[in-house]
């Protein structure tokens, strides 16, 4: 499945966007809506992720934008592995009352942990609560590429649980490899010019490489 990654967008437009999409990532750090406009982003018929990065707004702010966007129906909601302890609980708990799925990420805008550090930093996420967890780091050479795809070869209770995908130019095969190799669903822009991460491929592009690969 293709998750698209909506930001820098205003109320109108976003709603009108969700109309012709299975599942979105709504980035609200992002974008500028109110809590009454995110809850009814949220509520609206289509399967959303609820994504909040650090750095905008406090982290009391970022947790009720967070859990306000839960509660209206969000399908997934995202938080950071480094958070606070009392942080994620408090979302997480939010989540479990919700049939809200948790997505414990992981981002390292330098560089690819080498091998026998990725699987401990899976191990975290599902340590912290996650019913998914997100592995993106940078791509600086193919074998970074590797090491992140060598995650999907994981026990058999964390298949189809594992989203694992490399930043950067280098880093596009992982982007296209990840539903391939059992993640739930892989991350693409609506058009080359409204990416949310390095290397990101647009969801017209991606599909026409799936279509292709596809057995």
């Amino acid at each position: 499945m293709l998750c698209v990654s909506i930001a820098d967008m205003d109320f109108e437009q976003c709603k009108k966007i969700l109309r012709d999409v299975n599942l979105a990532e709504i980035r609200l750090d992002k974008s500028d809506f109110s809590l009454r406009q995110v809850e009814d982003i949220f509520s609206l018929p289509v399967k959303l992720i609820a994504t909040y990065r650090p750095g905008k707004i406090s982290e009391k702010e970022r947790k009720d934008f967070l859990i306000t966007a839960v509660e209206a129906g969000a399908a997934y909601v995202d938080i950071e592995i480094e958070a606070e302890d009392s942080y994620i609980k408090i979302i997480i708990e939010a989540a479990r009352k919700r049939e809200c799925k948790a997505i414990v990420s992981y981002h390292n805008f330098e560089n690819t942990p080498a091998k026998t550090e990725l699987p401990a930093i899976v191990d975290r996420c599902f340590d912290r609560g996650a019913d998914i967890a997100k592995i993106a780091c940078r791509v600086l050479c193919e074998a970074d590429s590797a090491r992140i795809l060598s995650l999907y070869d994981c026990p058999a209770g964390a298949q189809g649980k594992i989203i694992a995908l490399g930043m950067g130019e280098k880093g596009k095969i992982t982007r296209v490899a990840a539903p391939l190799l059992g993640a739930p669903f892989t991350f693409a822009a609506l058009s080359p010019g409204q990416k949310t991460a390095p290397g990101q491929l647009d969801i017209e592009t991606l599909r026409k490489i799936l279509d292709l690969v596809k057995p």
